[in-house]
């Protein structure tokens, strides 16, 4: 999440005072009498602003005088794009059966359960060479389409070819993104679990 400075003059700031479209608010820390601090969380990561919904009376404006306005305030806060966590995705034979016993490794770990937070961003990179010919992809079905499973695109991109440079998936995880698997397009048994908690 980003932090916001509500810069605006406040007073009883307090959090049932705000809504949030687009996103959700949380952590509320008074930095001064007259400026508070919030975390914003856009649904999905973006450059563009994000719109904060203050009730009527809780903010005074520059020149001191309380906001009387009916319905709510609108102040537009400046998000930026949320960090992306890379991870780097390598392919090792673990067994003697050929590709059959190919596995998947997230950072050096293989098979690693992940966890995918709203409104971040994932990408898995597929550049090692190592990764020739599984190209990966996920899905909500344990194993992915090896398991009668179907590819997951929400919020998904790919990019390039497995085992090249600049190959890559990334997802942009929102708050409705459910359980996801990573699995190899071309071969079995090879992917783990994205929980999205």
């Amino acid at each position: 999440s980003i932090t916001i400075t509500l810069s605006e003059a406040a007073t009883n700031f307090i959090s049932s005072d705000v809504t949030a479209t687009g996103g959700t608010l949380s952590n509320f820390t008074a930095v001064s009498s007259t400026v508070y601090t919030v975390q914003f969380t856009p649904a999905t990561n973006s450059t563009t602003n994000g719109v904060v919904n203050v009730a009527a009376g809780v903010f005074t404006d520059a020149a001191g005088n309380a906001n009387t306005s009916s319905g709510s305030v609108t102040m537009t806060v400046n998000t930026v794009a949320a960090a992306v966590t890379t991870y780097t995705v390598t392919v090792a034979n673990v067994g003697s059966y050929g590709s059959v016993a190919n596995r998947y490794f997230i950072n050096g770990s293989q098979q690693a359960t992940l966890s995918l937070t709203a409104g971040q961003t994932y990408k898995f990179d597929q550049s090692n060479a190592s990764n020739n010919t599984h190209p990966l992809r996920l899905s909500t079905t344990s194993n992915g389409t090896h398991s009668g499973g179907s590819e997951y695109t929400t919020g998904v991109t790919t990019s390039g070819t497995a085992g090249q440079a600049g190959a890559y998936t990334q997802i942009v995880v929102s708050a409705s993104t459910p359980t996801l698997y990573y699995y190899c397009v071309n071969h079995s048994l090879m992917g783990g679990t994205a929980n999205t908690p």
